[in-house]
């Protein structure tokens, strides 16, 4: 277990990818919701939460309602819970909020933290130099598209998941990395179109503390790592804020 938190602690978790095919990942969840969440006061999740969401009657695979009931165990005990969808689970809906407890918030929004106006983003829509992830990020945010995919039976729609993420990881494999990045100037408007000086986002799975200015401002970009080989999370009081691994 980590070092004891300070009890006004926030922390920020992403891009767990939780499945049932990655055992380890769910259990090093488990793990960090009975060591290190219940010693802060909320816990964001800003996106990527399960590897694949594909509408609240998911429910009924017991790894997701198991996943769901741990988070309402510590939602109940009264850590407060909040949730970004990401790319991978924006068809998250009420039946699932209602299972874990969490409050959905949208992408993005601004939160008082600590007195410090903070930009919250998964931070996928900056990848603005990827145009084909853009166009297909476009397509399945439209509610024509999501009601059309919903209406299929649910083994339809895990068998077209699977497909999208297999072209997905292919489709890396023939990008520049920078691509795949959040776009500088991106960020840069988005911070100064909000007026804040700190942002804390996921998606790109490259955790790191970035300094930057913004129209002649000092601003500070916090990246959230994900959770494919070990875990992490960023830790937030009223002193600033810190990334921890979990040991």
């Amino acid at each position: 277990m980590s070092q004891p938190l300070d009890p006004r602690t926030v922390l920020f978790i992403s891009d767990l990818h939780l499945t049932a095919e990655r055992p380890a990942q769910a259990e090093l969840f488990r793990r960090f919701m009975a060591d290190i969440a219940p010693q802060a006061r909320a816990l964001y999740i800003l996106g990527d939460f399960f590897e694949a969401w594909v509408g609240d009657d998911d429910l009924t695979q017991t790894f997701h309602a198991d996943i769901a009931a741990t988070l309402k165990q510590y939602a109940e005990q009264g850590l407060a819970l909040y949730f970004m969808a990401g790319n991978r689970d924006f068809l998250a809906g009420p039946a699932l909020a209602e299972a874990t407890g969490w409050t959905h918030l949208e992408d993005p929004c601004v939160i008082d933290l600590f007195g410090v106006p903070t930009l919250l983003s998964h931070g996928d829509a900056w990848c603005t130099d990827d145009d084909a992830y853009q166009a297909f990020r476009r397509q399945v945010r439209t509610p024509a598209w999501q009601q059309q995919f919903l209406a299929q039976p649910i083994d339809a729609r895990h068998a077209t998941a699977r497909s999208i993420r297999e072209h997905s990881e292919q489709a890396k494999t023939e990008k520049r990395p920078s691509i795949m990045d959040v776009n500088p100037e991106a960020v840069r408007q988005a911070l100064g179109t909000a007026r804040v000086t700190r942002l804390i986002h996921g998606h790109t799975h490259r955790p790191a503390h970035h300094v930057l200015e913004v129209q002649g401002t000092q601003a500070e970009r916090w990246v959230l790592p994900d959770w494919y080989e070990t875990g992490g999370y960023l830790v937030c009081t009223p002193e600033g804020c810190r990334l921890e691994m979990i040991p």
